[in-house]
């Protein structure tokens, strides 16, 4: 696989997001999957069973197997050094929830455009958003996800415009719940991208992103994990990262 271009991160920094092809091989993504089956107890050979919209999986606890395998690929390890910084994230044992999303008629009722909790907060609670996040998105695709299958949708460049609108709330931040509508209006008019890929895709997430998910429309099940992925320190404007650049481009500097 080729290298990750220095064009390619200045496109993070501007857009928010970056692809990562094969961050780990199709191989490791389909041997994950087919733990993840197991685990729900249904099969991709039965979908008169599949009878819920979305189920939820939590892989190998240990990272003993392949998801362990999937979060110490070298490619990996290579784009969050280079978005976040050497010694800017803080390495994972194994991926992370994962939303199985199913062709099925009904909503699930998660599908509004947000960012994740991003902040603990004094208590430690999380249940925040703040223009100093603690953390970075990486959404971690396990099957093969194309436009009908419910990838996750991405907002395009809408990071720029979410710094702008937490930096009146300073370190308190805004409550999570609360600024799923307010990012949404103030996103609104940015283009819509779809997470679509192979198993082994990465997409690596600017933590001001505003995503979304959305139902399924095709026939084959979508496994994707969503990581956060912990910095060492929360992020600071004057880093050099791509992280600290996006956030100084979104405040005008």
């Amino acid at each position: 696989m080729a290298a990750i271009t220095d064009a390619e991160l200045d496109r993070f920094v501007t857009e928010g997001f970056l692809k990562v092809e094969e961050a780990f091989p199709r191989e490791t993504g389909d041997r994950i999957r087919d733990q993840l089956w197991r685990q729900i107890e249904l099969s991709p050979d039965r979908p008169e069973d599949w009878t819920q919209p979305v189920v939820w999986a939590v892989p190998d606890p240990t990272g003993q197997g392949p998801s362990g395998e999937a979060m110490r690929s070298p490619r990996l390890i290579e784009a969050l050094d280079l978005v976040a910084g050497k010694g800017g994230w803080v390495p994972r044992g194994t991926i992370g929830n994962t939303p199985v999303r199913f062709p099925h008629p009904s909503d699930a009722g998660d599908t509004g455009w947000h960012i994740d909790q991003n902040d603990p907060g004094p208590a430690g609670a999380w249940g925040i958003v703040t223009l100093r996040s603690h953390t970075m998105l990486v959404l971690v695709l396990l099957s093969e996800v194309g436009p009908d299958d419910a990838p996750t949708r991405i907002r395009a460049g809408s990071h720029l415009d979410t710094v702008r609108v937490l930096e009146p709330y300073g370190e308190q931040g805004l409550e999570f719940f609360a600024s799923g509508p307010v990012l949404d209006e103030a996103t609104a008019h940015r283009p819509e991208i779809y997470a679509t890929g192979l198993p082994g895709d990465v997409y690596l997430c600017h933590p001001h992103l505003v995503h979304a998910a959305q139902p399924h429309h095709g026939t084959r099940p979508r496994f994707m994990s969503q990581i956060p992925i912990s910095l060492t320190e929360p992020l600071a404007l004057g880093d050099a990262t791509p992280l600290a650049r996006a956030v100084r481009l979104g405040l005008g500097g």
